[in-house]
């Protein structure tokens, strides 16, 4: 009897690039993926998001998406971790990031990270695909397996797919 593994995808929301001197892993969030943050918390809580098992990218702009989605989701408990080797744009580092570095005793798991890994990895790994995946949007992809290494080509299901836009 095979279990279920869930991911839970979070692209960071807007970034500023008010400031040019800061190196890309520094910048902040611009007043748009703040805004963003706020409108998409209670959706993605409501879409059954556990938010138990958090992993983010160290990337500033990543580790304050997740900051203010748990401010504004008070009554839910976050911790996280952040995973240097999700400051990635590539699918392929996601995909190995999942299967090697995900924990085996947990079945759902929140990444926070960056396209076009995230993009690309989901129209990979994914059943459907996703003609953009903009910035604060969410995904989840669901897994009928004991094991994060069962991750393969068009295994997983998109069980959810929201966007900023979807709530203006």
């Amino acid at each position: 009897m095979s279990t279920m593994k869930t991911l839970h995808l979070i692209r960071h929301a807007k970034s500023s690039w008010k400031d040019a001197s800061l190196a890309d892993i520094d910048r902040p969030l611009a007043p748009r993926g703040i805004r963003a943050c706020a409108v998409m918390a209670p959706e993605i809580a409501k879409a059954g998001c556990d938010f138990s098992n958090v992993f983010t990218s160290p990337a500033a702009r990543a580790r304050e998406t997740i900051e203010r989605i748990a401010g504004c989701l008070k009554k839910i408990s976050f911790t996280w971790t952040v995973a240097e080797k999700l400051y990635t744009f590539n699918a392929h580092d996601l995909l190995e990031f999942c299967r090697d570095d995900l924990p085996a005793n947990i079945e759902q798991a929140v990444i926070v990270g960056h396209n076009p890994a995230f993009h690309d990895f989901c129209n990979r790994v994914g059943d459907t695909t996703i003609e953009k995946l903009p910035t604060c949007a969410y995904a989840r992809l669901e897994l009928d397996a004991d094991s994060w290494t069962d991750i393969g080509l068009r295994r997983m299901q998109l069980t959810a797919f929201l966007t900023p836009k979807m709530f203006r």
